[in-house]
């Protein structure tokens, strides 16, 4: 397996808002732990693990907290593996890791993997953690209705334009005139009453909360018809190929750890605060809140097949609408971004 060298530490990630990935959690210091009470096979002897590398998206959070949760409670050693996480950030690009040979499997979403192969990059989705993507636009108090939004200034990022933006733009009647770009700082939108910003459920508006005292109205965009897959596990066709078992396993694995962190985060929060010093408890308590009132993780097909679930109707529904609308070539051949082989077995149902 390909393993991730960093040569720098997490601290100094944290503190220069590095482009690469952070230092991550290794497994070998958790494997000992059995979790035979998920279902998991025999605790197999650590010189027998299999290193693995799973690079993720962001810092250290309770949105991972299910592969977090599957390294401190030692389900990974329990299917022979032996998991480093690597801590993502600002301009992390998950398909040059995976198409470099930075890691064995990233998180990743729907309009990634689909990009990557439009664009020729053989990745490939495996499992989908999320059910609904966490993306959100907030306004202030008082705005109920997401069609009151037309009209008025609403600040958005440079993705948003290659991403949910020219969905909810032509569903709902919104215009780019009214956007406004959105620079990860929030003051422009406390100052304007009228306005609305992007964010994700379970970050931005507690530091609403936090910095200006009201709770903002939230609109979960994936409740409103922008709908992709979000938290995947994505890899390369080649090792899809050439090790399905270990694929299967890394699969089976992850999905007992969301399992167990729904039941009990504190073993995930003890080690995202090791990689992630700057997280705090208030924080990881709100996102998890957030995650199970939205049903993030176990609505839809993940009631059903379990989490992870993905079908080829969701995923010909989302390529469909976002082709529709521009950005996507319908001509890609987007069944080649995914496969149903690892997932909607229904693992940690029973």
């Amino acid at each position: 397996m390909t393993h991730i060298h960093t040569p720098i530490s997490r601290r100094q990630l944290l503190r220069s808002g590095a482009a690469a990935l952070g230092g991550g959690i290794l497994a070998s210091g958790w494997g000992a732990k059995a979790s035979t009470r998920y279902g998991s096979p025999t605790v197999i002897a650590q010189a027998d693990l299999t290193p693995v590398s799973y690079g993720t998206n962001w810092f250290a959070q309770a949105e991972h907290g299910g592969f977090y949760q599957a390294v401190a409670t030692g389900i990974y050693a329990d299917y022979g593996l032996d998991v480093t996480i690597q801590m993502g950030g600002p301009g992390v690009n998950i398909t040059q890791i995976l198409a470099g040979g930075a890691a064995d499997f990233a998180m990743g979403g729907s309009g990634g993997v689909l990009n990557a192969v439009a664009e020729g990059i053989p990745l490939i989705a495996v499992a989908s953690m999320f059910q609904k993507e966490p993306q959100i636009l907030m306004a202030h108090p008082g705005t109920t209705e997401f069609e009151d939004l037309a009209g008025r200034p609403i600040y958005v990022s440079t993705g948003a334009f290659t991403t949910y933006w020219p969905y909810i733009r032509n569903r709902y009647g919104f215009t780019d005139e009214q956007t406004r770009p959105y620079n990860f700082n929030s003051g422009p939108f406390l100052a304007d009453e009228t306005s609305a910003q992007q964010g994700y459920l379970t970050s931005e508006p507690f530091a609403i909360e936090q910095e200006s005292g009201f709770v903002p109205e939230v609109f979960l965009l994936a409740d409103l018809g922008y709908n992709p897959y979000s938290t995947t596990i994505e890899t390369t066709r080649r090792l899809v190929e050439e090790d399905p078992d270990l694929v299967q396993r890394f699969v089976d694995a992850s999905i007992l750890g969301w399992y167990s962190f729904l039941e009990d985060p504190d073993p995930a929060y003890e080690l995202i605060k090791i990689d992630n010093p700057e997280m705090s408890d208030e924080q990881l308590a709100y996102s998890f809140e957030k995650l199970n009132e939205f049903g993030i993780i176990t609505s839809g097909d993940a009631e059903t097949l379990g989490i992870g679930a993905m079908t080829d109707e969701r995923w010909e529904e989302f390529f469909t609408s976002m082709a529709e609308v521009g950005v996507f070539d319908p001509d890609v051949d987007y069944k080649q971004a995914y496969t149903l082989e690892f997932v909607n077995k229904g693992v940690g149902l029973s």
